[in-house]
């Protein structure tokens, strides 16, 4: 017991005082820092006029473009300007101004209006030199909604009140409920968006924590047997406490720097600019269920433990740093494979495919995660995949071991299942 909480102290010591390990976390820090105050800094960079200024000629189809211009003065909140353009006498004069008043940074587009009898309402076109604004041309397209309302019911002798009702959009809510109990209660929109929110980023920080941890330990264990620094350890520690000695070591270590990026993260979040960006969001992130955060911390150390076996046998199984890509490679497409489904899979939690993963221990920490952050599954489900990813850890462990024991002492061989069930029974293992 001393030598392996030897192991564990040393790994854990020993990988936090390199270089590495400290500019990762300070790098991957900093990127959440960005990513956090994004939102803020975009805001900072904004024209102080605020408004996108977007030009027309005064002869352009006056019975659209005047009540156009009317709606966006009135309309706090649309960000569109109008400013007109006197008429040239032709299309080609018109457009001519109007490109060089974009020349001049006097408007950032333009709208052209073409008679449609076959519509009923004139055809727009709104022309600038950026690649997409999308932004722009849908406040457009809302101004113009209303509009055109006014323009095909100018006839029929509506009262204002008769108009308002008229253009008011039909108002419809939306609550995920649950049927698995007697309550019928569930999520609400704005706790339905955060959920998602939050178990898209516990499905990254799964991957990167399992998957990235685990070569890790393969990427230790090959440059110990390719430095011959192996041969002394076995001498002093027995190899199955070395192997879990260290799985243990850098479990902590992952957890260490989830932990930093929590704080980092709610640090950030704290922050003045940030506090009143989730107010107007109307997001809580009190709203999310504390469960969740206890099956995240459940998922990522069986999953990790679950690869971290496999890496450590695939890592005592080669000698030079050079062949362990290589040799990792069908463990790389297993925890890729779990990563993208738990991505892609959450338009469709409740797909066949995600509820068929969520039983496979290779993928159930990520496609179970996003079942129980997204849906409501019977609470056998998640005792089932539970109890599935437990015994493959034990049976993979126990395999692991073995390979570790033998492998470990293998050196200038290809590690083929051959030669590793030769040196097997040469050990007596």
């Amino acid at each position: 017991m001393n030598n392996f909480m030897a192991v564990v102290s040393f790994t854990l010591r020993n990988k936090m005082k390199t270089k590495s390990f400290i500019v990762t976390t300070i790098i991957i820090a900093v990127i959440l820092s960005i990513g956090v105050n994004l939102p803020y800094i975009i805001s900072q960079f904004k024209s102080e006029g605020g408004a996108t200024k977007v030009g027309y000629t005064l002869s352009n189809l006056p019975e659209v473009t005047e009540p156009l211009k009317t709606y966006f003065d009135t309309n706090e909140g649309t960000n569109i300007h109008l400013v007109s353009y006197p008429d040239q006498g032709s299309q080609e004069g018109n457009e001519q101004v109007l490109k060089q008043g974009i020349k001049d940074g006097e408007i950032s587009g333009y709208i052209l209006l073409e008679e449609d009898a076959a519509a009923g309402f004139p055809k727009v076109t709104y022309k600038s030199e950026s690649l997409m604004e999308s932004s722009v041309t849908r406040t457009l397209r809302t101004g113009l909604q209303a509009v055109k309302v006014d323009y095909v019911i100018k006839d029929a002798q509506l009262s204002d009140a008769q108009k308002n009702l008229l253009l008011m959009p039909v108002q419809i809510e939306a609550a995920q409920i649950s049927v698995m109990d007697n309550t019928g209660t569930g999520k609400t929109v704005e706790q339905q968006g955060l959920a998602m929110g939050f178990v898209y980023a516990m499905i990254i920080v799964l991957f990167m924590g399992i998957f990235i941890t685990s070569q890790l330990i393969a990427t230790e264990i090959t440059a110990e047997k390719s430095s011959r620094v192996m041969e002394i350890l076995v001498t002093s520690v027995a190899p199955l406490k070395q192997m879990f000695g260290k799985i243990t070591g850098m479990s902590l270590v992952g957890l260490l720097q989830i932990v930093v990026y929590i704080l980092v993260f709610l640090i950030n979040v704290s922050l003045p600019h940030n506090k009143d960006l989730l107010a107007g969001w109307n997001l809580n992130l009190g709203d999310i269920d504390p469960l969740l955060y206890v099956y995240a911390l459940v998922f990522y150390l069986t999953g990790y433990f679950l690869y971290s076996t496999l890496c450590a046998a695939v890592g005592s199984m080669v000698s030079r740093t050079e062949d362990l890509a290589q040799a990792m490679m069908p463990i790389t497409m297993l925890a890729l494979a779990g990563f993208y489904i738990g991505i892609f899979g959450m338009s469709s939690p409740d797909s066949m495919l995600i509820k068929t993963a969520s039983f496979i221990p290779f993928f159930s920490p990520f496609a179970m995660f996003l079942r129980i952050g997204l849906t409501t599954p019977a609470w056998w489900e998640i005792v089932l995949s539970l109890a599935l990813l437990a015994a493959a850890i034990f049976v993979l462990g126990w395999i692991s071991a073995k390979i570790y024991r033998t492998g470990v002492l293998m050196y200038g061989k290809r590690p083929t299942f051959k030669e590793l069930r030769k040196a097997m029974k040469a050990y007596k293992v």
